[in-house]
């Protein structure tokens, strides 16, 4: 789906990836293992290559937002943004909760292992908050810390847009603060959550579920009001 000119949603298995269609085109967040084949053809059906796609940005460091990163990479010359406390040479230190690590250890789960994860030989651009990207003018990078320690929301202050990967989600006809079972922090989840309500925004795109296209930041303000309640 379109969400404003040149910003698209393309949804694989549930997971949103955010593709930005400028001169040259920027991919947020992967999706799946299995999700490239999908955007590529999603891609082309717009009248571009995938090899038009210089700026990779992950959100966050799980599998279903950085799966399809490996085989992207394949694919494209693309750079690799993304926050560098979610990355790791290290499978013990991956941005899961403990058991969820646990679980990966074990047959079957363990096969996936290499599979769910950026490494951080895979980073081009390791990210700390506070950076301005190219795309749309000037991207601005927040560290929104929670959901994992490297979690990141990506501001546009010209569209008046932001991509919250999974800080937030739009589920069960609400947005909603990211599950505790797989978040490393609710606490700070919701402490980063407040701080991104300051922002002037109007368009709200997450990890799961429907973008909202207007009054966006109201309906933040008017979850974080619920929680103080």
């Amino acid at each position: 789906m379109e969400i404003i000119p040149h910003v698209y949603q393309v949804t694989h298995r549930k997971a949103n990836i955010i593709l930005i269609v400028e001169e040259e085109l920027t991919l947020i967040d992967t999706g799946f293992r299995n999700s490239p084949s999908y955007i590529i053809n999603y891609i082309n059906s717009l009248g571009r290559s995938v090899e038009d796609i210089s700026l990779i940005i992950i959100t966050h460091n799980h599998l279903d937002h950085a799966g399809g990163l490996a085989e992207l990479k394949k694919l494209t010359r693309a750079r690799i943004a993304a926050h560098k406390a979610d990355l790791s040479e290290r499978e013990d230190q991956l941005p899961y909760r403990k058991t969820v690590r646990r679980l990966l250890r074990i047959p079957p789960f363990s096969i996936f292992r290499p599979l769910v994860y950026a490494r951080l030989r895979d980073i081009d651009i390791p990210l700390e908050g506070g950076e301005v990207l190219s795309p749309l003018g000037g991207l601005e990078v927040i560290h929104t810390p929670g959901h994992t320690p490297g979690s990141i929301s990506l501001f546009s202050p010209q569209r008046k847009l932001l991509i919250v990967g999974d800080a937030l989600n739009n589920r069960y006809r609400d947005i909603r603060f990211p599950p505790k079972m797989v978040s490393i922090s609710q606490a700070q989840a919701i402490d980063s959550i407040k701080n991104i309500a300051r922002l002037d925004f109007d368009i709200l795109c997450f990890g799961h579920g429907k973008p909202i296209t207007g009054d966006a930041s109201t309906r933040v303000r008017d979850l974080i009001k619920r929680h103080e309640l």
